[in-house]
Parts: structure tokens; C-alpha cells; sequence
């Protein structure tokens, strides 16, 4: 295809994470580059038969004995003495995370980290980048026996074993994990943000809510573009200035218009002709530190898809915002549920995380949502009985749960003492247990279907109109309340397993 060869490149040291960051991005860079240069000749000819590759950057660590300077601390060092590996990807959206994560582990073991080229091939679509698309660019037959000249996905590197707490070295694969996902999966994932969020995942902010309905995300545009629009007001131009543009579905970009020589182009972005399946809104910050919310529609199959591929992001905290079914009389509609436990009859993770596992609450995800909503409603001690109730929330995976038998089906929801049920915050609070993302839930009730409050047209228009502002705007303060907090709190040990791979 080509008589160019990729540059080659020996392992190197380094106890400076600047110059293991450089090395890491030359390696990557040069091998992407080189399959692109490859890719452009394919599309000219397609006769030429050998076959090219190119390939992961790695990163490897060999302590002799395990050592963290500080003992509360949850990540950034390998717990036992032996050879740690990761395959890296995607250094222009990940640089800052990997700087931080090469800092900790030269710091903790005193010893370099070796950056060299693995053995791992680059699939040529994951090269190609998110934006593009082989069948727009291609024909069919050129798609046809892409493979015979590139290499293409191999699944067999996709699972989430590291995850599951079910990976075990072998003689091919001898070395301990770094990090939770190798590059193809991490690769993979992108690709999928951008097709089922529709805005490009260097967007994607470290706080994230989920929502299940367009509500919410109503409510969202309109205070970002208010954040974004220009005011004399000293005080309201310094908290809009926190953020400093705000994406929507077809990276269209608006720039906060408070702030002067933004670093960030302002962008039209593209026309869609329909809204994706769980589009993404981006209020962003410096150093990704704004907030992201996601409408990820209905049910628990929604919920692990858009987990799965956020995790990969290693967002700081992600909470669900959405309605449930009261289960108790003492409730009305319009208030709050905080979950601090999850009877999962979802079934969606059963096979990865089975539901006798427990999935506890978090207590600075629990202080920030108590915190938010006792701001924004004025509700204080013990008047915010008024307003919520803290208890068990069931997720079910059938929307019609209420044509079951009711004496099977309130059997079982008396005994786990639930409180409300929804579709899809147990299968995101355990997403967020297994990939150790910091998780919480807080619902509004807006049905009581045991008590003869159904969810109907007209009943439920005149709830959405009443609570959802405020619903929004508690989650919304929930997030800023959490970037108050330390980066150790949040990723705290109570997230991590035995043996833990070292990377955040």
C-alpha cells in the first residue's frame, strides 16, 4: 500500500509525568498518523495487497514492594509488588488525567514508569476518529475487505473483566492491570458517545446527570443560555462566568459572552435532522470541571448502555434526576426521593454485578443532593420531611409493573422497605459501584399508582410544569456542591476492590 514504514520506538523511562506525557503522545501520534497517511492511499488504490499496522502506546510499572505516602488515599499506587501494564489511547482527550495518574505512581513507588509501543494493533476506524464515518466516506466493496489490509475491532479486547473484579493474568498476558479499560474499549466507547449523545466526547464535563425525560433538559438549555448571555450585574456576570460555553446535540457551541478571549471557538456546528437517541448537553468549565446531563429515555437497558460508555471518561460523580412511582401514602406529588439503597429487579447486570451485592450510598453524594434541595426548596431539619423522604428505591424493568399480582408484587416491595420505583437509577448506581464513579439518585414522585394516583395526561402535565425547575436546579447546585469537594473524597476507597489497578 505504502513504502513508508512507522517510526519505531524503543521503551523509555522517565520520572517526570511531563516527559512520560510527551513520550505517550509522540507514540500514539506517530502511529495514528501513520495509519491515516495509509488509509488516504487505500482510498486512492485499493490494489496494492499488504496488509499495515500500527499500535498502542503502553505504560508499565514494576515496584518491588507496594507504598502509598498516604494511607486514606484510594488510587495512584499498586497495592502488591510485581509488573504493571495498560495500553493507553487518546492522549488529546485524556492528557491531564494520565499526567495525574503518572505523577501518583512515581510519586508513591519513587521508581519510573516505562512508556513503549505494545503489541496491541490500532484498529483503523478507531484512527479515523469519531468523525468519521466509513460508510459515507467508503463504498461497499472498499468496506468489504477493509480487514485485508487493516486491522479492524477485536472484541476479544472490549470486556470488562479488569471491572468485574475477574481478570486473572495468564503466560500471554502476564502483567497485573493499570487501569480498568484497555485502549480499544476506551476507544470503542467514544465512538459510541458520539453516536448515541450526538456531540463529541471531548465535550463531556466530569459531573454528569442522567434524566429520563425531556424535561429536564428543557430546563437545562434554558439556564445555560441565560449563563451565557451578557449582563452589568457584578455579581451575576461573576457566578456566570464560572462556565464558559455551553454544546448541545451537533457540537453546536455557544460562548459565555461574559468572558473575553476564550480559548474555545465559537462553532455553528452541524444541522441534524433528528435528535439522537440520548442526546448530551455540555455546560463546561475549566478542566472539564462543568456539568454534563444526558437524556438516556426509559428503562434500565438505556441506563447500563450510556454508563458503560461514560465511564471510560472517569467522570468525577454522575446522579440520576428523574420520576418514580411513590410507594407510600404519606407522599405527595412533587416530592423527593434520595435513595440510599436499591432493590435492583432490573436484571440488567445481574451476570456482572449480581443483586445480592450491595450497592451502599455515598455519603458526599447523600450530603450534596440534602444539602441542594434544603437550598433551593428553603426547607430546613426537620421540615424536610415536608418535602422528601430518604429510603430504598426499586428498579424494575417492566413499565406496566403495576398490572403484576399485586399480592406478589407488594410483597416484595414491602420488604425491602421501598419507598418509591423507577427503571433506571439501581442499573446506574451500580454501573457506578462496578466502573468506581461516584453515584446517587434523587427522584421526584410524580405518580402513586398503589394509591390511586396514575400517571395520565393532564395529571401529569400539571406536575412536570410545577417541580421540574426546581428538580433541575437542586441537581444542578448538587454538582457545584460536590466540585467543592477533594478528588480523594469523591473517588473514595469504599469504591475499590481488592487488588485495585492504580489508575483513578
Amino acid at each position: 500500500m505504502t513504502s513508508k514504514k512507522c517510526k519505531s520506538f524503543k521503551p523509555r523511562s522517565f520520572k517526570d509525568p511531563d516527559k512520560a506525557l510527551a513520550a505517550l503522545i509522540e507514540i500514539y501520534e506517530a502511529n495514528r498518523d501513520y495509519l491515516k497517511e495509509c488509509f488516504d492511499v487505500y482510498c486512492k488504490d485499493m490494489c496494492n495487497k499488504k496488509k499495515v499496522s500500527a499500535y498502542y502506546p503502553y505504560v508499565k510499572i514494576a515496584p518491588t514492594q507496594s507504598k502509598c505516602s498516604d494511607s486514606r488515599f484510594s488510587y495512584g499506587f499498586a497495592s502488591k509488588p510485581g509488573v504493571y501494564k495498560t495500553i493507553l489511547t487518546r492522549p488529546d482527550l485524556f492528557d491531564n488525567y494520565y499526567r495525574e495518574q503518572f505523577r501518583l505512581l512515581i510519586k508513591n513507588h519513587n521508581i519510573p514508569i516505562e512508556i513503549g509501543v505494545s503489541d496491541t494493533p490500532m484498529p483503523i476506524h478507531f484512527a479515523l476518529g469519531e468523525d468519521f464515518y466509513l460508510e459515507r466516506d467508503l463504498d461497499e466493496e472498499a468496506i468489504s475487505i477493509l480487514s485485508t489490509y487493516f486491522d479492524v475491532p477485536d472484541l476479544d479486547l472490549m470486556d470488562d473483566e479488569i471491572a468485574n473484579c475477574a481478570f486473572t493474568p495468564t503466560e500471554s498476558q502476564p502483567e497485573k492491570p493499570l487501569s480498568l479499560f484497555l485502549a480499544p474499549r476506551v476507544d470503542l466507547s467514544l465512538q459510541r458517545l458520539k453516536h448515541y449523545c450526538g456531540t463529541n466526547p471531548k465535550h463531556f464535563q466530569k459531573y454528569v446527570l442522567f434524566t429520563n425525560y425531556q424535561f429536564y433538559i428543557d430546563e437545562f438549555v434554558k439556564l445555560s443560555q441565560d449563563m451565557m448571555s451578557e449582563t452589568d450585574d457584578p455579581d451575576l456576570k461573576k457566578q456566570r462566568c464560572e462556565y464558559s460555553s455551553f454544546v448541545s446535540p451537533g457540537d453546536k457551541v455557544t460562548l459565555n459572552k461574559n468572558i473575553k478571549n476564550h480559548e474555545e471557538k465559537e462553532c455553528c456546528g452541524v444541522d441534524i435532522d433528528r435528535m439522537p437517541q440520548m442526546p448530551a448537553y455540555h455546560l463546561k468549565r475549566a478542566n472539564k470541571s462543568g456539568i454534563t446531563i444526558v437524556n438516556i429515555g426509559v428503562g434500565p437497558s438505556n441506563a447500563k448502555t450510556i454508563t458503560d460508555h461514560v465511564a471510560v471518561l472517569r467522570p468525577h460523580a454522575w446522579i440520576m434526576l428523574g420520576h418514580c412511582a411513590g410507594l407510600r401514602n404519606s407522599q405527595r406529588l412533587g416530592d423527593y426521593v434520595l435513595a440510599h439503597g436499591y432493590l435492583r429487579d432490573d436484571g440488567i447486570l445481574d451476570k456482572f454485578l449480581p443483586p445480592s451485592i450491595p450497592v451502599p450510598p455515598l455519603a458526599e453524594i447523600q450530603q450534596a443532593l440534602e444539602q441542594a434541595v434544603e437550598r433551593i426548596t428553603g426547607n430546613e431539619g426537620y421540615d424536610m420531611k415536608k418535602v422528601m423522604r430518604t429510603g430504598t428505591v426499586a428498579t424494575v424493568n417492566d413499565r406496566n409493573w403495576e398490572f403484576h399480582s399485586h399480592l406478589v408484587r407488594d410483597r416484595r416491595l414491602s420488604q425491602s422497605r421501598a419507598i418509591a420505583l423507577d427503571m433506571e437509577s439501581g442499573t446506574i448506581a451500580a454501573n457506578g459501584l462496578r466502573f468506581r464513579v461516584s453515584y446517587g439518585t434523587l427522584l421526584c414522585v410524580s405518580d402513586k399508582p398503589l394509591h390511586g394516583q396514575l400517571k395520565i395526561p393532564g395529571m401529569a402535565d400539571s406536575f412536570y410544569r410545577q417541580r421540574v425547575e426546581q428538580h433541575l436546579k437542586i441537581g444542578v447546585l448538587a454538582m457545584e456542591l460536590l466540585r467543592d469537594f477533594s478528588l480523594e473524597r469523591l473517588h473514595s476507597r469504599k469504591l475499590r476492590a481488592f487488588d485495585e489497578p492504580a489508575f483513578q
